[in-house]
């Protein structure tokens, strides 16, 4: 809501309003005494959450400080510490699935299919499995998407061809498989893209073999 704000009054680029200079630049418009009185309000909450997400953030790093797996996926570009964690402990062991297409579909990153007669059609995402990671895997797969130009290529190919949110769920699932493969073969990031898909990484966005 912070910015909603800031969009209102002109500011059009993505800033950080919750660090200093995003904040200053906030509290420097003037704005009508309703919309001054709602960033107050929204500041003040910030105020009062901010100590907490701290504690939060400081519990988070002590805890991927003591699990190698979730600090060997976080080699992974756009792979932080809360999807890393997150991607270990909703998956649980790497051995419980005998390929990609498995993983993706655990974590309910593959399209429901729809048969009639002799006709297949791909439909929505199962949306399957804990909703947590799945979102935090799309959100990490487009941090990848602008670091990287091979994933921004394959984005915005398939983004022309199918639209942009199926590209989004198809970089998703193609994270979500680099990072099994990462973990059940022991691999960082850097060896994964050394050998691709001779260490199981998968050929396509769409998460086989």
């Amino acid at each position: 809501q912070l910015h909603v704000v800031a969009l209102n009054e002109g500011l059009r680029r993505k800033k950080a309003l919750w660090r200093p200079a995003g904040r200053q630049e906030l509290e420097s418009f003037a704005l009508a005494p309703w919309a001054s009185r709602r960033r107050q309000d929204l500041l003040d909450l910030l105020d009062q959450l901010t100590p907490k997400i701290q504690e939060l953030t400081r519990a988070l790093e002590e805890e991927v400080e003591k699990r190698p797996v979730t600090r060997r996926l976080m080699t992974h570009p756009g792979v932080g510490p809360l999807t890393a964690l997150a991607f270990e402990l909703v998956i649980g062991s790497p051995e419980r699935f005998h390929c990609g297409k498995q993983i993706a579909s655990y974590v309910g990153l593959v399209p429901s299919e729809e048969s009639s007669g002799d006709r297949r059609r791909l439909g929505h995402i199962s949306k399957q499995g804990n909703s947590l990671l799945r979102y935090l895997l799309v959100e990490a797969a487009q941090v990848t998407v602008r670091s990287q130009q091979q994933w921004r290529g394959t984005f915005f190919h398939l983004a022309m061809r199918r639209g942009r949110k199926i590209a989004k769920v198809a970089m998703a699932r193609k994270l979500a498989v680099h990072l099994y493969w990462m973990w059940r073969q022991g691999y960082d990031y850097g060896q994964l893209h050394k050998l691709g898909s001779h260490a199981g990484e998968p050929g396509n966005p769409d998460g086989g073999q």
